[in-house]
């Protein structure tokens, strides 16, 4: 993933209410049970700072995490980088209201490039991979709430 490249833009519609996909993305014992079962502390505060680590095959990705902005049940973003590699950027995810339900959308922006010989990097992998947390896991526990 570049700099150049343009944001990575996922959406995905819940039956469920904005308050319900707000605690989904941001209580810890919640995003344990779809996102990343490892993260150790998470809050929905600016200037909040979290690390876990993610075992991937032979690789190891320290996720680093800074939370940059936060208007509750509408959007928080956060910084995202990995201790082992080059590379930076910001995720943010925004929840809107619709008529049966509520929509979620995440924005990766990349602003510092990631290296090219880590195939979880490729912007393909990226994009299967936000796709897998949003239109699979995160559903599959809204829907069981």
């Amino acid at each position: 993933m570049k700099k150049t490249d343009p944001p990575i833009i996922v959406e995905a519609n819940y039956s469920t209410s904005v308050e319900k996909v707000w605690e989904a993305i941001n209580q810890l014992e919640k995003m344990q049970q779809w996102f990343f079962e490892n993260i150790e502390s998470f809050q929905a505060e600016v200037g909040f700072e979290t690390s876990f680590a993610v075992q991937s095959y032979e690789r190891t990705f320290t996720h680093l995490w800074k939370v940059k902005e936060v208007i509750p049940l509408k959007k928080i973003s956060y910084h995202w980088s990995y201790e082992e590699y080059s590379g930076d950027g910001f995720v943010e995810f925004e929840i809107f209201e619709k008529e049966n339900g509520t929509q979620l959308r995440l924005t990766n922006i990349i602003t510092e490039d990631y290296p090219n010989d880590v195939p979880e990097f490729k912007r393909e992998s990226c994009i299967g991979g936000w796709n897998y947390f949003l239109g699979e896991r995160l559903k599959e526990f809204l829907e069981k709430e």
